[in-house]
């Protein structure tokens, strides 16, 4: 917003201007952190659960911001500090709202939102990877995709950015309307439709509602990009937008997979691809973003070099010998089992190697929370787990079901702590690893007790064209681990 002057940024806010800045320039970037109010800086006051941000105004003028949005009386208080735009607002985090849709309008770029009850990080990775080779392209980082860290994303996206993949998550309804309200998406992907968020939400069904108040903010002529023979999202589809579904059946299908080359069917137009990922869901939303890409004017070819988020699942082998997959950011029933049968895939180092898997509690499944973790112990056992580690009360279901079902070995652990604590004793060279849970289990800590068990944490993610893993073990063992310290 650097080309904005302060009366602007307030109109656009839907804010009253008190003071203006020093300068007639706009600022540079926005922040709700007072700790990152630096020069060229709008700080955002919001009123959270524990601490009111206004409080900070003054001192993110003190640091040389640019200027401050919060409420009236914060606003006022902060003119006694040095000089800068003092933008007041009954309602900052509104104000942030629409200061950020007025940007979105500003820049023209096309924006793609991207929701799901799995996989939407990953298609958000995977669309930057293969948009910003041709196209100006801005994606939302980490998890900055709720009605807060949204319109920041959106406010950081400079000038000349001709494409916005936004991530949009949810945990109850009406909150993907107000995302797509906020960032007026031209095209709508939902990845998934699965068991999530059932605490809040009670039923599948209304978990789809929820994920298809994407589809219903889309524009005339807008389109969506939805899984092929979906019900559940069948009666929110609209016949003034245009549908695009993929997968098995779809506009969109997978044609053939051989290592990292994946041949897609897109409207009858083939696409060849080279993918450094394996996993079969990947590929799956891989269709998903040959649609969007498509839909914006790429056309995604060669290989496709994509960055997914940290904990994600991307598979590493450590300098111990262990293959470590770290799929601990977060979990429910449907990515479960596409992590489990991601661990089938993968061979074992050694004839004597293990396919481990750490998994814990999936969280805000609501009544039928016992029946899910039962039914992964079943799916577990079926995959070929030869150790499963539960960790949390809920997964001692999970850890019964798979004993009922004949699984071999299991271990019972209250918690991350405790996990981190057994699972680095447990696991030995040429073992595969899967760690995966909710995001409040916390099993990141196994991860890194792995990692650290293996000479200082050293870790080498796994290349798609590599050799089958029994192979990598021998040339280990046949001269490499004189070198590896």
């Amino acid at each position: 917003m650097r080309g904005w002057n302060p009366e602007r940024v307030a109109q656009a806010a839907g804010a009253r201007l008190l003071a203006p800045a020093p300068t007639r320039q706009g600022p540079e970037r926005t922040t709700i952190d007072s700790r990152e109010a630096a020069a060229g800086t709008l700080f955002v006051g919001l009123k959270g659960e524990s601490t009111d941000g206004g409080r900070f105004a003054a001192q993110a003028l003190a640091q040389g911001a640019w200027g401050i949005l919060t409420t009236p009386e914060h606003a006022e208080a902060a003119k006694c500090a040095p000089p800068g735009a003092l933008l007041a607002a009954d309602d900052p985090l509104k104000a942030l709202q629409r200061l950020a849709t007025a940007w979105r309008r500003h820049l023209k770029a096309q924006v793609i939102g991207v929701t799901g009850s799995t996989g939407k990080t990953s298609t958000k990775d995977m669309l930057l990877a293969v948009l910003a080779r041709h196209r100006r392209t801005v994606a939302s980082r980490a998890n900055l995709n709720t009605e807060i860290g949204l319109p920041l994303e959106i406010l950081g996206a400079p000038e000349g950015t001709e494409v916005l993949v936004l991530e949009m998550a949810m945990r109850g309804a009406g909150q993907i309307a107000e995302l797509a309200a906020i960032a007026e998406p031209d095209v709508g992907v939902i990845v998934t439709v699965g068991p999530v968020h059932l605490e809040l939400l009670g039923t599948i069904e209304a978990i789809a509602a929820a994920k298809a108040e994407l589809i219903a903010g889309l524009p005339p002529h807008g389109t969506a990009i939805v899984p092929a023979n979906e019900p559940l999202l069948e009666p929110h589809l609209r016949s003034d937008i245009r549908t695009i579904t993929f997968g098995p059946g779809g506009d969109v299908e997978l044609m053939s997979a051989d290592g990292p080359q994946v041949e897609i069917d897109c409207a009858g137009e083939r696409i060849v691809l080279e993918v450094p990922f394996r996993q079969v869901h990947l590929r799956h939303n891989l269709l998903a973003v040959t649609a969007a890409a498509m839909v914006v004017g790429v056309r995604p070819e060669g290989r496709i070099e994509v960055a997914l988020s940290a904990g994600r699942g991307e598979p590493a082998e450590l300098s111990s010998g262990i293959t470590l997959i770290d799929d601990s950011y977060n979990a429910n029933p449907l990515s479960m089992r596409a992590a489990l049968d991601f661990l089938a895939a993968i061979e074992p180092g050694r004839p004597a190697g293990r396919r481990i898997a750490v998994l814990g509690d999936m969280l805000e499944l609501g009544p039928g929370e016992l029946r899910y973790h039962e039914e992964l112990g079943g799916y577990a056992h079926r995959a070929g787990v030869d150790m499963l580690v539960a960790v949390g009360p809920l997964s001692a279901a999970t850890s019964a079901a798979f004993e009922r079902a004949g699984g071999r070995e299991t271990h019972t652990l209250a918690d991350a702590a405790e996990a981190a604590e057994l699972v680095p004793r447990l696991a030995a060279p040429g073992d595969v690893v899967l760690v995966k849970a909710s995001r409040g289990v916390a099993l990141e800590l196994v991860c890194r007790a792995l990692a650290g068990y293996s000479d200082e944490g050293t870790a080498t993610a796994i290349p798609s064209d590599a050799p089958p893993r029994a192979d990598r073990a021998a040339a280990r063992d046949a001269g490499r681990a004189d070198t590896s310290q």
